[in-house]
């Protein structure tokens, strides 16, 4: 029997194939299978990965210093808590409303509304109390004092993959890294980005490497950002470039944005002044990347992008085309009012979350329509919505262009689209 049947046989295993061959070159086989085993395990073995540690809505005030004595260590200590939960709120305030008008609150009142301190640098004497502390305020209690609203409009969500040269190498999650962990502390809660962030550990190191954020092809990104249910990707970068072994540390942060790798505002620069200091730097350029993305969001340049959508958006055309040439095998006949409510498939574009509510509304709104509902959702396309109205497909056609939409017909498929004016008489749809 030749080798290539063989190998083609059902019950064909590698053990099998090894026995085949000469003894020498057995044991160089089973070598070179040994040492890729331990590779892969080399890969995966120990600590994997950063868990999201700060994903709640608190609102944060960090770097509070105090330096408080008492008469002894814990009352020095709570002395300098109740110091600073008072800094917090000021800061907090000015932060929102300007520097005038700070309410006075009671050290009670202040501590019903903390939801915990992180404790950034702490030294405790025998009667004095020296930290550096952060203040987390509850978002539902502090909100309305400050008088914020606790809608905020999100962006879809954006999986995240921080990639970080240090070396003159590229890393991202094939190892835990300090550009990780300071995503991972960050507090996503105060963003207007819904980040999808991962811990790094189990498929993720292979998955999201630095190599995958150069590829352009779109294949595979669906499929991956699919697996972790996200709408496109965002690419923060960090170059380290130290001036000496222990010394101070430049990094240069660029906000990038999806396959194509574009670039979201201006490159900054920040300085630590010793390796020690480099959390507490990068931890400063997430936030700033953070309001970048933020701003984009704002100005609609942060968007999807339509080619990552694994289901493509219908072409009405190639609908007519199948229609008509399905129509005399089947023997189909256009849904009538005589039999109560019929279902109809409503094509609309949806540029944004908003186009989506607001598509169904206005469907919901025409006399006749019983339910209307989402079922193929495409941000950035054309999605699709079931419709179940009372009445024939010309009866609908009709109510949709007394509301000012252009409508196209295919079977019972619709397709609308609004147009630039209403026409007179007619009542004018939501935008």
């Amino acid at each position: 029997m030749s080798l290539s049947a063989f190998i083609h046989r059902p019950t064909f295993r590698l053990s099998s194939l090894i026995r085949l061959l000469s003894r020498p070159v057995q044991i160089v086989a089973a070598v070179a299978l040994g040492l890729a085993a331990a590779a892969l395990f080399a890969q995966m073995e120990g600590e994997r990965g950063v868990p999201p540690i700060a994903s709640g809505g608190d609102y944060q005030v960090s770097g509070i210093k105090v330096d408080v004595l008492g008469k002894d260590a814990n009352s020095a200590r709570q002395a300098g808590w109740r110091l600073a939960q008072r800094q917090a709120w000021r800061m907090l305030w000015t932060r929102t409303h300007g520097a005038a008008g700070v309410p006075s609150l009671s050290d009670s009142q202040l501590e019903a509304m903390i939801s915990g301190i992180e404790i950034e640098y702490e030294q405790i004497g025998p009667t004095r109390y020296v930290a550096t502390l952060g203040m987390l305020f509850d978002r539902a209690r502090t909100g309305q004092l400050l008088g914020v609203s606790g809608q905020v409009v999100r962006s879809p969500p954006l999986l995240v993959i921080p990639v970080m040269w240090d070396g003159g190498s590229a890393v991202s999650y094939e190892r835990i890294n300090e550009w990780q962990k300071a995503w991972a502390r960050f507090r996503t809660g105060e963003s207007a980005i819904d980040y999808v962030r991962v811990s790094g550990s189990i498929a993720d190191p292979i998955l999201l490497n630095a190599g995958q954020t150069g590829r352009r092809g779109r294949l595979w990104w669906r499929v991956l950002l699919d697996q972790y249910g996200a709408a496109d990707v965002v690419v923060p970068i960090a170059r380290l470039e130290r001036q000496w072994p222990g010394g101070p540390v430049t990094g240069t942060f660029t906000a990038r944005y999806g396959p194509d790798d574009r670039l979201i505002g201006a490159s900054f620069s920040l300085r630590a002044s010793a390796e020690s200091a480099i959390p507490q730097m990068l931890d400063e350029a997430a936030r700033r990347i953070d309001q970048l993305y933020t701003a984009a969001l704002n100005d609609g340049r942060l968007r999807p992008d339509p080619s990552l959508i694994i289901e493509e958006p219908v072409d009405p055309d190639a609908l007519e085309i199948e229609s008509a040439a399905e129509q005399p095998l089947n023997g189909f006949e256009l849904p009538g009012a005589q039999g109560g409510a019929s279902s109809f498939s409503i094509q609309f574009d949806t540029p944004d979350v908003g186009s989506v509510a607001q598509g169904e509304a206005a469907l919901r709104g025409i006399p006749g329509v019983r339910s209307a509902s989402t079922s193929s959702l495409a941000l950035g396309g054309t999605s699709v919505m079931q419709v179940s109205f009372e009445g024939s497909v010309e009866t609908l056609r009709a109510a949709l262009q007394a509301r000012g939409y252009g409508v196209s017909v295919a079977g019972s498929t619709l397709r609308i689209r609004r147009q630039g004016a209403t026409p007179a008489g007619g009542a004018s749809a939501p935008q």
